[in-house]
C-alpha cells in the first residue's frame, strides 16, 4: 500500500472514537449559525484532547488514555441511505486529486525506472469517509451515543425550562419504541447542559445567573457555560483570526466541495438565509415543539429528485456540475467563524476538555465498573472480569468448527440485558478508552459465546475487534490473530452478506499488514474484497493492491502494473475519469516498449479516450498516435476502429485552432530517402516528335553503368567545346535526384518546366487509407532583378504565379501496401524553392473493411471512394544525407553531409537539348 499520513496505530484509535450527541434549541444553533456553523461543527477542530487523561479500570488500576478525541454530531432518527453515502463517497474520491509540480517516487527494480505517487490521499480521505459514515449496529456499540449534550441560549426567555424539554425530548427519542434510531450506548444516558452565551451581544450577568442555578440543579459536574461570539462579524479587524473549521467541512460534507471537479454530485439547497451548507451533523431549521431540529430527515438522505437506484458506481451517474459551480461560487466568500475570536476558540477547546475530564470519562468508567459487576454477579465469579482466571478465557478449550461447518442463525437476536450483549459493550467501551488488554479478553469471551451460540453476525464482529485489540496492546504480547481477521471478513461476506463491515476489515487489516511489511498477504487481502457491487472500492481495492506489490522487499513490477490497470478499468466504470488516466499512465512505464504490443495498445487506446473525456485533447491525440505508428498485431476491424477514434479526435482538436499551422499526420508512413526528384517534361512523344535528351525518367530503375557512359559522355562534348580542357568547375548534368546520386550540391530547376517528386507511402495498417486533396508542401523565395530577397511561405496554390502546385485529388493506399505519389511543381519565377512535405486529408473508406481485413473496396476501380470521416495534416520530408567518412574527426564520430535534392535552385530559362526520333 501507499504510504499513508497516518500510522496505523494512529488511524484505529482515531477511527473508533466515543459518540456525543448534541440536540440544540432554536436560538443556541441561531448564535453558532452566526459564524456559519452548526454547534456540532463548533466544536470538530476542538474535538480532540491536548493532554493526557486518566481513568481506573475495574481492578482500581490507573490507565492512561493518549490523544483522546470524541465525535460530536446533531441527532438523527434516520439513518443515512446507502446510496447517499456511496454518493459521498464518489465526491470525496474525485475531489481529492495528485497536487500539480508533486515530486514523485522514483523506484528503481531490475530494467525499470518508475515514477510512482509516493501517497495517494484519495484513498485515506475515501477511507476515511467510510469508517466515519458507517451507520450504528444491533451487533456492536462502537459509534452508539454515550452521551447527550443538550445546548440553550443565555438569551432565551426561560433556559431552565428550556433545557428540561430538551431533556424530554431526548427521552423520547432514546426510549420511545417508534425510534430505532439512533443507537444508544446504555440506557441511562449521560446529559451534559451546556449555556450558550453570545457576549456581543447577551447580558453576562444574567447568564451568570442562570448558570449557578443551573449548578444546583445539575451539578457543578454536569453543566457548563459556554462564551462565544466575542466580536461582531461585520466589525474591520486587523486581527487575522485561523479558519481551522474548513478542512472538516469540507471532508465531510456533502455541500461544501469547493475543491471537487467532475464528480457525481447531488447538490441540495438548505433553506437556511445564514449558509447554504448541509453537514453531516444533519441540521435543519424546521421547528419541531418547539425544538429546531427535524429529527425524521438524516442529512445523507438523497434529494427525492436524484436518482432512485441509490448506485453511483457507473458512469452513467456522472452528474452535470453546473450546480457544483454555483454552489462553489456560493460558498467561496464564506468565512466560519466571524464572530469568534481566539479568545473563544480557547473556550471552546476548554469546554471539550471540561466535558471529557468531568462528565464523559467519570461516566464511562462508572459504565464499566457496573458492566463488570453485572457480569460478576451473572456468571458467578468470584472476582472481577479483568482478573478472572485462565479457565475461564483460555481454559478448557474446544476446537472451533470452520466457518463452513457453522450455520447462520440470522435470526437470533440477544435481549438487551443478555449477558452476551453485556460483554460485547465493556468491550467496546473499554476499546473506545484505549484499554486494548481488557478490551481483547472481552472481545475473546464474547466471541466464544457468539460462536456457541452460532450468532454469526456477532461472532465476525467480536473476532474482528479482537484481532484489532491483539495488535494494538502495549508491548505486543501476542502475535497479530490474522486468521481472526480472515474468518469475520468470510463470516460477514459470504454468510452475512454484508459488504460494508467486510470492507472495514480489510481496510483494518491491510493495514496491520502493511506495518508489518507482509506486503503479499495484504495484497491478497484486498484483492479478494473487489467485486461487481462497487466499482469504486474494487478500484481503491486493487490501486492499494498494486502499491503493496511495488513495496515488497523484490517488488513486483508486473503484478503493480496489471493490478493498476485492473484499478483504472474499474475507476472508469465509477465515472473517476481523472484516477482511471492516472492508473494508466502509471502502468504505462511497465508495458512501453517491452515488446508487449496489443497490450500497449489497449493501454494508449484507454488513455486517449479517457484525455478526450477530460478534454486534454493534446494528449488524447498522442495517445492515439501511438497505436497507429507503431507496428499493430491487431485485427483489421480493431485497426479501423483505433484509425477512426484517432480521425474524431484530431478533428476536435483542428476545429479548436482552425488557423493554427497544420500538425504532422502518423499515416501512411513515408521512406523519405527514397524520395526521387525528376527536373523537366517526363513524356513519352508519338512517333516523328522531339523529346529531352536524357537517359533517364521515373519510369525506370537506376543503372549504374547507364549513369556512367552519360557522365563520360557529357566530358566529352564539355571538353571540346572547351578545346580539350574541362573546367574545374564542372558538374554532369543530373536529370534524376535519388539516393544514388550526388545530392551535396542545390540542384538546378528551369522556370517553366516541371519538377516532379516522386514520393514513397506504405500503409502499416490492414485497412485501406485514402488520400485526398493531396500536394507538395513548399517554401520559396523569390529573386527579383533588383537584387532585393522577399521569403515568402507558400502552401498549396495560393500563389500560382509564383509556382504552380499540382493536387492529386484522390490518392488509395491498399492495406499493407507500398505505393509511390508522384507530384509536380511548375517554377513560374526565379528564385530558391525549398520542398518541405506533403499536405493532404487523411481518411477512411466507408464499408471498406471484410473479415479477413481485405475486403472489396467500393467503388476503387472509377476513382471515386465514399469517405466515413477525414482531417487534414501534413508529413515533412527529412531526408538525411551520406554518411561523412573522410577526415580523422569524421571518422572517429558521426556526422552527415547535406541532402539537396528537395532544394532546387529555379534558374532562368535555357536551351533544351532535344533529340528526334526517325
Amino acid at each position: 500500500m501507499a504510504q499513508c499520513v497516518q500510522s496505523v496505530q494512529e488511524l484505529i484509535p482515531d477511527s473508533f472514537v466515543p459518540c456525543v450527541a448534541a440536540l440544540c434549541s432554536d436560538e443556541a444553533e441561531r448564535l453558532t449559525r452566526l459564524n456559519h456553523l452548526s454547534f456540532a461543527e463548533l466544536l470538530k477542530p476542538f474535538s480532540r484532547l491536548t493532554s493526557e487523561v486518566h481513568m481506573r479500570d475495574p481492578n482500581n488500576q490507573l490507565h492512561v488514555i493518549k490523544n483522546l478525541k470524541i465525535a460530536v454530531s446533531n441527532i438523527t432518527t434516520q439513518p443515512p441511505q446507502p446510496g447517499a453515502i456511496r454518493k459521498l463517497l464518489n465526491d470525496v474520491v474525485s475531489g481529492s486529486q495528485p497536487a500539480e509540480g508533486l515530486v514523485a517516487n522514483v523506484i528503481t527494480a531490475g530494467d525499470y525506472d518508475l515514477n510512482l505517487s509516493a501517497t495517494t490521499p484519495w484513498f485515506e480521505s475515501y477511507r476515511e469517509t467510510f469508517l466515519q459514515s458507517m451507520p450504528a449496529s444491533d451487533h456492536e456499540f462502537l459509534n452508539h451515543y454515550l452521551a447527550c449534550m443538550l445546548v440553550a441560549s443565555s438569551g432565551e426567555a426561560e433556559p431552565v425550562e428550556q433545557f428540561s424539554k430538551l431533556s424530554q425530548e431526548q427521552h423520547r427519542i432514546q426510549h420511545n419504541n417508534d425510534y430505532s434510531y439512533p443507537k444508544w450506548f446504555i440506557p441511562n444516558t449521560l446529559k451534559y447542559y451546556v449555556l450558550l452565551h453570545d457576549v456581543s451581544a447577551g447580558d453576562e450577568q444574567r447568564a451568570e445567573s442562570i448558570y449557578e442555578e443551573m449548578k444546583q440543579k445539575y451539578g457543578t459536574q454536569g453543566c457548563y457555560l459556554l462564551k462565544i461570539n466575542s466580536r461582531t462579524s461585520n466589525r474591520a479587524s486587523d486581527e487575522q483570526i485561523p479558519d481551522p473549521w474548513s478542512q472538516y467541512l469540507q471532508k465531510n460534507s456533502i455541500q461544501n466541495q469547493e475543491s471537487y471537479e467532475d464528480g457525481p454530485c447531488t447538490i441540495t439547497s438548505n433553506k437556511n438565509s445564514d449558509s447554504n451548507l448541509l453537514s453531516l451533523d444533519g441540521l435543519d431549521n424546521e421547528v419541531k415543539d418547539g425544538l429546531p431540529n427535524n429529527f425524521r430527515a438524516h442529512p445523507l438522505q438523497l434529494d427525492p429528485s436524484s436518482d432512485s437506484s441509490n448506485s453511483i458506481d457507473g458512469p452513467d451517474h456522472v452528474k452535470s456540475t453546473s450546480s457544483l459551480h454555483e454552489t462553489k461560487k456560493a460558498n467561496a466568500g464564506i468565512i466560519h467563524g466571524a464572530c469568534l475570536t481566539l479568545t473563544d476558540h480557547d473556550r471552546i477547546r476548554q469546554f471539550i476538555q471540561e466535558f471529557t475530564f468531568r462528565g464523559l470519562l467519570p461516566h464511562i468508567e462508572k459504565t464499566i465498573r457496573q458492566l463488570n459487576d453485572q457480569l460478576i454477579s451473572r456468571k458467578g465469579l468470584s472476582r472481577s472480569l479483568f482478573s478472572a482466571t485462565k479457565k475461564w478465557f483460555s481454559g478448557s478449550k474446544v476446537p472451533e468448527k470452520s466457518v463452513n461447518e457453522l450455520k447462520n442463525t440470522s435470526g437470533l437476536l440477544y435481549p438487551p440485558e443478555a449477558p452476551e450483549l453485556q460483554i460485547r459493550k465493556m468491550a467496546d467501551l473499554c476499546f473506545l478508552v484505549q484499554h486494548y488488554d481488557l478490551a481483547y479478553s472481552c472481545y475473546h469471551t464474547a466471541k466464544k459465546d457468539f460462536l456457541n451460540d452460532q450468532a454469526m453476525l456477532y461472532a465476525a464482529g467480536a473476532l474482528e475487534m479482537a484481532a484489532v485489540s491483539a495488535f494494538l496492546q502495549p508491548g505486543a504480547p501476542r502475535p497479530y490473530p490474522a486468521h481472526y481477521m480472515d474468518t469475520a471478513i468470510q463470516t460477514y461476506r459470504d454468510i452475512c452478506k454484508n459488504m460494508v463491515l467486510a470492507e472495514r476489515c480489510v481496510l483494518l487489516s491491510a493495514e496491520i499488514l502493511k506495518s508489518q511489511g507482509k506486503y503479499s498477504e495484504a495484497a491478497a487481502l484486498l484483492i479478494r474484497l473487489t467485486s461487481e457491487d462497487s466499482d469504486l472500492r474494487s478500484a481503491l481495492l486493487l490501486e492499494q493492491a498494486a502499491h503493496c506489490f511495488i513495496n515488497m522487499k523484490s517488488p513486483m513490477v508486473r503484478k503493480y502494473a496489471f493490478h493498476m490497470i485492473l484499478a483504472g478499468h474499474r475507476f472508469s466504470k465509477a465515472g473517476q475519469k481523472k484516477h482511471a488516466l492516472r492508473c494508466y499512465c502509471q502502468a504505462m512505464q511497465v508495458y512501453k516498449g517491452k515488446g508487449w504490443s496489443l497490450a500497449e495498445d489497449h493501454i494508449n487506446f484507454t488513455i486517449g479516450r479517457q484525455s478526450y473525456t477530460l478534454r486534454q485533447l493534446d494528449n488524447a491525440v498522442s495517445a492515439f498516435r501511438h497505436i497507429l505508428i507503431n507496428e499493430s498485431k491487431q485485427s483489421a476491424a480493431q485497426q479501423g476502429a483505433f484509425l477512426r477514434e484517432y480521425l474524431y479526435v484530431y478533428k476536435n482538436v483542428s476545429q479548436l485552432s482552425p488557423d493554427g499551422p497544420l500538425p504532422q499526420l502518423p499515416l501512411p508512413y513515408i521512406n523519405s530517402s527514397a524520395t526521387r526528384v525528376f527536373f523537366g517534361h517526363d513524356r513519352r512523344p508519338a512517333d516523328g516528335e522531339k523529346q529531352a535528351a536524357t537517359h533517364v525518367s521515373l519510369d525506370q530503375e537506376y543503372d549504374s553503368e547507364s549513369s556512367q557512359q552519360w557522365r563520360e559522355l557529357e566530358e566529352q562534348v564539355v571538353s571540346v567545346v572547351n578545346r580539350g580542357v574541362l573546367p574545374s568547375n564542372f558538374h554532369p548534368t543530373q536529370y534524376c535526384l535519388n539516393s544514388y546520386s550526388d545530392n551535396s550540391r542545390f540542384p538546378l530547376a528551369v522556370v517553366e518546366e516541371p519538377i516532379t517528386v516522386e514520393v514513397a507511402f506504405r500503409n502499416p495498417l490492414k485497412v485501406p487509407l485514402l488520400l485526398t486533396d493531396l500536394s507538395l508542401l513548399w517554401k520559396f523565395q523569390p529573386k527579383y532583378v533588383s537584387g532585393k530577397d522577399n521569403e515568402e511561405v507558400k502552401e498549396l496554390v495560393s500563389e500560382p504565379e509564383m509556382i504552380g502546385t499540382e493536387v492529386i485529388s484522390e490518392f488509395l493506399i491498399n492495406s499493407e501496401e507500398s505505393k509511390v505519389a508522384r507530384l509536380k511543381l511548375f517554377p513560374h519565377h526565379i528564385g530558391e524553392l525549398h520542398i518541405l512535405g506533403v499536405v493532404y486529408n487523411l481518411g477512411t473508406i466507408q464499408g471498406s473493411v471484410a473479415v479477413d481485413g481485405i475486403g472489396a473496396l467500393p467503388g476503387c476501380h472509377t476513382g471515386k471512394h465514399s469517405l466515413s470521416m477525414s482531417v487534414r495534416g501534413r508529413q515533412d520530408l527529412e531526408i538525411q544525407g551520406p554518411r561523412l567518412n573522410n577526415t580523422k574527426e569524421e571518422k572517429t564520430s558521426i556526422k552527415y553531409g547535406p541532402d539537396r535534392r528537395l532544394d532546387p535552385i529555379i534558374t532562368e530559362e535555357m536551351p533544351l537539348l532535344e533529340a528526334v526520333d526517325f
